[in-house]
């Protein structure tokens, strides 16, 4: 099967300092790739070359077609979307209206017709609405719709950032993080929302984790990253007991 994003020589500098060396990565339709490393190994730095908020040198193609020089707005409306560390979610606002808010790209109606509330603006806006409690139901939240996103603890947040990220209606999807501070049972729940997503949307997914434990559980395959440049790809197994991954997360003795 041809990878739906390709990664080919990825080079990020910023003045004298290589923050990604000749990083070429690939990732399948329905496949969940883990990308991990040691803290500043320069994972989310390739998250954001492929969002268009850094531009290093090499090529980036989604579905085949080249997302160099594109703006981050231009990549998210050809499929590509993404969670951050932290929710970035808007607490005044609902659960709803944070995830109508992730769905811009997708909404078509013009000023004029909204202004007018014009039969289609209705008509769109409730197709819009039954798209985001389907999500909401992947994801096993279904009954948080109307409440305000600042009233839900942390964990429910982080699931909330990830469903907000799924109203794009994406081709890939790439998770920064997404169980950071969470607790276990907050960790399973992502985890469910997560495997349900990849396998009802066949969904490409790459995904920034150091729960290592998740890692080999969730990962169809690794790609590690350590100092900018790629250290091992493959198999969850075969790479977590890679002897050189193990020195660069525990060091040699």
């Amino acid at each position: 099967m041809s990878p739906i994003l390709e990664i080919d020589d990825l080079t990020l500098r910023f003045g004298g300092l290589t923050v990604l060396s000749e990083v070429s990565l690939t990732v399948a339709q329905g496949e969940l790739l883990a990308l991990i490393g040691p803290n500043g190994a320069g994972k989310t730095s390739i998250f954001n070359c492929i969002s268009g908020v850094y531009r290093g040198t090499g090529n980036i193609a989604l579905r085949g077609q080249s997302l160099n020089g594109l703006a981050p707005h231009a990549i998210a409306r050809l499929g590509v979307a993404r969670t951050f560390q932290h929710g970035e979610l808007v607490p005044e606002m609902t659960v709803m209206d944070n995830l109508l808010a992730g769905r811009h790209c997708r909404i078509e109606t013009n000023f004029l017709a909204e202004m007018f509330a014009l039969r289609s603006v209705r008509r769109a806006e409730a197709n819009h609405r039954r798209a985001i409690r389907e999500i909401l139901a992947l994801v096993e939240l279904e009954g948080f719709a109307n409440l305000l996103v600042g009233s839900l603890p942390l964990g429910l947040q982080k699931v909330l950032g990830f469903a907000r990220a799924l109203a794009l209606q994406p081709d890939v999807l790439l998770l920064d993080e997404p169980s950071a501070g969470l607790s276990r049972s907050e960790r399973e729940h992502l985890a469910r929302a997560v495997l349900t997503v990849q396998k009802k949307l066949d969904l490409a997914i790459v995904w920034i984790e150091h729960d290592l434990q998740m890692v080999a559980d969730l990962a169809d395959r690794i790609h590690v990253i350590n100092a900018g440049r790629t250290l091992a790809v493959g198999d969850p197994a075969a790479v977590l007991n890679h002897p050189e991954v193990i020195a660069a997360y525990i060091g040699n003795a």
